[in-house]
């Protein structure tokens, strides 16, 4: 079954028992949910992202409260005049609105785990499936939402405990351990201190992000070319400071940094697709040294360009994740 909504084509990849999958397309890329049933009126999404943007489809009903846990990548959450940006181990609590919202992931990648809680059909007391455990759903969307809040708070060892496990779970005990894991991190909210939220410490203005979305755009469609931080802000009309600050904290990264991992994704698609020479790709991606350009690939692809095309098959993903992984 499709589904159209405005630019994006949403399509069911699989229906079993336990567990839907969806995959959303649009002009920015793709993604993939996989939708598990946990309680009535709680379910758990796993998120696989590679799109730069997705407008969610206004819900049935406002008032959800969802619970986000990024393992990697970033997203934008947009509330009022602010923006907010989970990276990796970051987990927000928020509710949704009859309005619809507009994802935003910066570096189109991003990998997680939604819990999703329909108070008004979610038991109203989860004490019913373990005694002890005295947590009701709508008293976690007062205390967490009572306006049109936010709650965000950075990795900690407690939500890297219970979020690592749910990563990396057995299939032959998978639907019992999420309803463990599930009132387990429930628990876990309801004893949290509020005041310990760091959203208004992390959150960015509107022409902060403005300025970072536009500097980005510009960098990206002139990966040849070399920028200083100087020629830029000249270019932008701002302090070297400012236009720093502002890009770190809509894309979790220097603009140098940023640049040069784009510039590499785009090598490997070049060494994948295309029978060019490296220092033909090289000279592309704004290098005219190839042992410079290999050194800059090894840094972020793990492998050297030639290594590399030897391994065609090989997803673009995957690389960087193992990569990754060795850190």
């Amino acid at each position: 079954m499709d589904f159209e909504s405005g630019e994006c084509r949403s399509r069911i990849l699989s229906e079993e028992p336990d567990h839907t999958v969806l995959v959303t397309e649009n002009a920015t890329g793709s993604m993939t949910e996989t939708v598990y049933q946990i309680f009535p009126g709680i379910r758990l999404v796993y998120k696989d992202v590679h799109m730069l943007r997705y407008e969610y489809p206004s819900p049935e009903q406002d008032n959800l409260l969802e619970i986000n846990h990024c393992r990697e990548g970033r997203s934008e959450y947009h509330i009022g005049s602010q923006y907010y940006y989970l990276s990796a181990g970051d987990l927000s609590v928020s509710k949704s609105n009859k309005l619809g919202t507009e994802s935003y992931f910066p570096t189109s990648h991003y990998h997680g785990i939604s819990i999703i809680i329909d108070p008004g059909k979610a038991p109203e007391c989860l004490s019913c499936f373990l005694d002890d455990v005295n947590v009701r759903p709508a008293a976690l969307m007062q205390k967490f939402c009572p306006g049109d809040e936010c709650f965000i708070i950075r990795s900690t060892e407690s939500l890297e405990h219970i979020f690592s496990e749910l990563y990396h779970i057995p299939e032959s005990i998978r639907r019992g351990y999420f309803k463990v894991k599930v009132l387990e991190l429930l628990l876990f909210l309801s004893s949290i201190d509020t005041q310990i939220s760091q959203t208004v410490l992390h959150s960015c203005p509107q022409s902060q992000v403005r300025l970072a979305k536009e500097v980005c755009t510009y960098v990206c469609a002139h990966m040849s070319e070399h920028h200083t931080i100087d020629q830029l802000a000249a270019q932008f009309q701002v302090s070297p400071t400012q236009l720093k600050k502002s890009f770190r904290n809509v894309y979790g990264d220097s603009i140098y940094s940023y640049v040069r991992t784009q510039k590499m994704l785009s090598a490997a698609r070049l060494l994948q697709e295309t029978d060019r020479t490296i220092l033909d790709i090289a000279g592309e991606c704004g290098y005219d040294n190839g042992s410079k350009f290999s050194k800059a690939f090894r840094e972020v692809m793990g492998m050297t360009p030639r290594e590399f095309r030897n391994h065609k098959s090989l997803p673009i993903e995957s690389v960087r994740l193992e990569r990754k992984n060795q850190f």
